[in-house]
């Protein structure tokens, strides 16, 4: 199974830009390039932070934006996200019970659990997952207790070591981990975005993790510096995901803007 995994589109409405930025213009870059190199991706997953401030607008503009990917996206929401406009403007995107923009979906071998959570709590920066929220996900891995779990998630439920995250991370990520630590099968991976670079590792209680890049721009890293610099980056990306079995390889495409030096040639060792 191929997933793509884009996050932080941060669109605003038509005609608007962001930090001299245009959100738009960088996603429909994105959107060309997988339809020109990755005709056969099996599911986009849009990571959380899909519109800069909730406006219905923006989301009509993102909306139209990943009409032309060849198959089903599953987007989650973030903290800049606003659910009731979201639901307006994607009325067929997957929500539990209670409202809220999670799901769950099977690998297409079934060797594998994706679950998509979300972790939006209105009027907050960081990252919220309630009791409601607790016993949905609870139940969704209780009927799957011998098959392995992929997280995807707008903010990461630990510190991810930036001093600009340091007030706005996950606000209450102990009934979370423990309720995904206690799963039989275990926690596979954990997709995410929210802080805009690329970051790779493993919790204390053993699951590994990956964010993505924001698709538009990104912060100069800077661990230390609670104010770092956004930056355009490296232009647009995305990140590669592909599935067999209880195998999981990601792959950060950041080479949209790249010029090409010289072709390669094949190599055949030893």
């Amino acid at each position: 199974m191929k997933i793509i995994q884009i996050t932080d589109t941060h669109f605003v409405p038509p005609g608007h830009t962001l930090y001299g930025l245009d959100p738009a213009a960088s996603l429909r870059r994105t959107v060309a390039d997988i339809n020109e190199r990755h005709a056969d991706v099996d599911l986009v997953v849009v990571t959380g932070d899909l519109a800069n401030d909730g406006d219905e607008s923006a989301y009509q503009l993102l909306r139209d934006t990943l009409a032309p990917l060849p198959c089903e996206v599953r987007l989650l929401l973030g903290n800049h996200d606003n659910r009731e406009s979201f639901r307006h403007v994607f009325p067929k995107a997957p929500v539990d019970s209670r409202g809220f923009i999670q799901s769950a979906l099977p690998t297409s071998d079934g060797a594998l659990q994706l679950l998509f959570l979300d972790s939006h709590e209105p009027a907050t920066i960081g990252g919220k997952y309630c009791p409601v929220r607790i016993d949905w996900l609870a139940t969704e891995l209780a009927q799957a207790p011998d098959i392995p779990a992929v997280i995807f998630i707008h903010h990461p439920p630990f510190d991810a070591g930036l001093a600009h995250f340091k007030h706005i991370g996950f606000h209450d990520p102990e009934a979370l981990l423990e309720v995904l630590h206690n799963h039989p099968a275990g926690i596979r991976h954990m997709f995410f975005g929210h802080i805009h670079i690329s970051l790779s590792g493993i919790t204390e209680g053993g699951i590994s993790y990956t964010s993505g890049r924001g698709v538009s721009h990104q912060f100069i890293v800077e661990p230390e510096d609670p104010a770092p610099y956004w930056t355009a980056g490296t232009g647009p990306n995305y990140t590669v995901i592909t599935q067999q079995g209880k195998e999981l390889r990601a792959m950060h495409v950041d080479t949209l803007d790249a010029r090409p030096l010289v072709r390669s040639s094949e190599c055949f060792g030893p």
